[in-house]
Order: structure tokens, then C-alpha cells, then sequence
């Protein structure tokens, strides 16, 4: 699938303020990428398509999820959805087979441990998006031209914090992503 074709769909699919959010995120893949040396095409692509699902019917995402054998998004919030059935729907609905854009898109809301760099990248670019005004996001944009990894672990402590401040149950796969990270972080053996 060519980035146009995935933009028309976008913008026809979601809602105007989510879809500049998307534009904000490809923006900011596309520099990170830059930055990084990873292949812009894959990027971009995931970074355009990432909220696919978003506003998807979550009796419908559920089905799939069961189907799938991903039950453990049950017992969370919706929210969560999006992201793995999302990398589904594009891959049944949108026939975009390229395993790297797929795992990306299903990665970029609960990280995975052993994230590759453009996991990395549209997890982080989701963020640090030019539309995102959250208090230490200024910092978030700082450290992820500075060093990726790093981006990756204080935006998962910011979403850990964020949800414990709101009294939210944190998915175990987030957890893990966090611990993972820390854990090469302190080997150096990081990607």
C-alpha cells in the first residue's frame, strides 16, 4: 500500500482532530526515522495507519480479540483494542502484509519487549506529536532526538504514572516493556 492511498482511507476514517493527530505522528516518525536510519516507507506507513481502529466498535475489536486468542484485552480498558486488532483490520481489510508495519501499529500503545527501532519510533512518535501539550512532553520531544531508548522508557514511566495517578489497572505487557528496557538499558545491550 502507497502512503497516499493510506492517507485518503485515514482521512475518510477518522474524525478530523484524530486524523491530524495521525499527520502530527508521521511527521514525527518521519524525522525520527531520519534521525535513526530506519526506512522511511515502513515508518511512515505504520505512523499514517497506527489509529486505524480507533474509533472501531469495541464489541467488534472484542470478537477479534477472542478469535485471536488475545482474551487478556478483555480485562482491561478498551483503549488497549486499537492497537493489536487495529494491526489486524489493516492487514484483512487493507491487505498490507509487511510484518514490520504491522507489529508497529499493534505495539504503539502497550510497547513489547524487544521493540525493534521502528516499533520504537511510531510508540514514541504517538507521544511526542506536535499536537500533544501534556505537562513534560517538551522534555519527551528533547530526549527522543537525543537517544531513542531512552524516549521509550520515560514514555512508558509517563504512561505507568499517568495511569496510577488516575487509579487505572496497567496492562502486565506495559510492565514488561518498561522492565525489559531497563534491564538492556543497564547491560548496554539495548537495540
Amino acid at each position: 500500500m502507497q502512503l497516499e492511498e493510506a492517507r485518503r482511507i485515514i482521512e475518510g476514517t477518522l474524525p478530523t482532530k484524530r486524523y491530524v493527530h495521525t499527520l502530527g505522528v508521521v511527521e514525527t516518525a518521519r524525522h525520527l526515522a531520519e534521525l535513526y536510519g530506519e526506512p522511511i516507507d515502513q515508518v511512515v506507513l505504520a505512523a499514517m495507519l497506527h489509529d486505524y481502529a480507533k474509533y472501531r466498535d469495541s464489541g467488534e475489536m472484542k470478537k477479534i480479540a477472542i478469535e485471536l486468542g488475545k482474551r487478556e484485552l478483555l480485562d482491561y480498558d478498551d483503549e488497549l483494542l486499537h492497537a493489536p486488532i487495529g494491526a489486524e483490520l489493516v492487514k484483512r481489510e487493507l491487505h498490507v502484509a509487511d510484518p514490520v508495519v504491522l507489529r508497529a501499529i499493534a505495539n504503539h500503545t502497550t510497547g513489547e519487549p524487544g521493540m525493534s527501532r521502528i516499533d520504537q519510533i511510531i510508540f514514541v512518535a504517538d507521544a511526542i506529536e506536535p499536537n500533544r501539550t501534556y505537562p513534560g512532553v517538551e522534555q519527551l520531544r528533547e530526549v527522543a532526538n537525543k537517544d531513542l531508548t531512552h524516549a521509550v522508557v520515560r514514555t512508558l514511566a509517563h504512561t505507568i504514572r499517568y495511569l496510577i495517578g488516575k487509579e487505572e489497572r496497567i496492562f502486565p505487557l506495559t510492565i514488561e516493556t518498561y522492565n525489559d528496557f531497563i534491564f538492556q538499558l543497564r547491560k548496554g545491550t539495548v537495540i
